[in-house]
């Protein structure tokens, strides 16, 4: 299983996000991209099992068995779905790299709000992840298990 970047940015490690459910890993094992791009693609192949009305979040499940979530941004469900634009349908199959969801950091912005996007292994992945920030593309292969 491949898994990458899920926005074009800055590569950090999940315990510098700015929230405690996701920094103490308290919804599961991941990292993080400071986004320079508002075009989110997807994580991991596999199936749309979870798309949030509000386009904050989106989970897929591969054909491993393991549940991805992505999350956009911190404290993004109270947009409501303001300044995103989700791509994809639940149930839909979904290969590494194909875009899921747009957003627009104007908005995040506006609202206060840190665009922060997280990978998140919420069932089935057991490794370890320890980042090294760097710059990265959506799309880029970050972690071969």
């Amino acid at each position: 299983m491949h898994v990458a970047a899920p926005v074009q940015g800055e590569l950090i490690d999940l315990s510098n996000v700015a929230d405690q459910v996701f920094s103490q890993k308290m919804m599961g094992e991941g990292f993080a991209v400071v986004p320079s791009s508002e075009h989110v693609v997807a994580p991991v192949s596999g199936k749309a099992v979870t798309v949030f009305p509000t386009g904050h979040a989106i989970g897929i499940r591969t054909a491993q068995g393991i549940d991805v979530l992505v999350h956009v941004g911190l404290d993004t469900v109270n947009l409501k779905g303001e300044g995103f634009k989700v791509l994809i349908h639940e149930g839909d199959e979904v290969q590494i790299g194909q875009p899921i969801v747009d957003f627009d950091q104007q908005v995040l912005r506006r609202h206060g709000l840190d665009a922060t996007t997280m990978v998140i292994f919420t069932e089935g992945f057991r490794q370890k992840i320890k980042v090294n920030p760097k710059k990265v593309k959506a799309g880029d292969v970050l972690i071969e298990a």
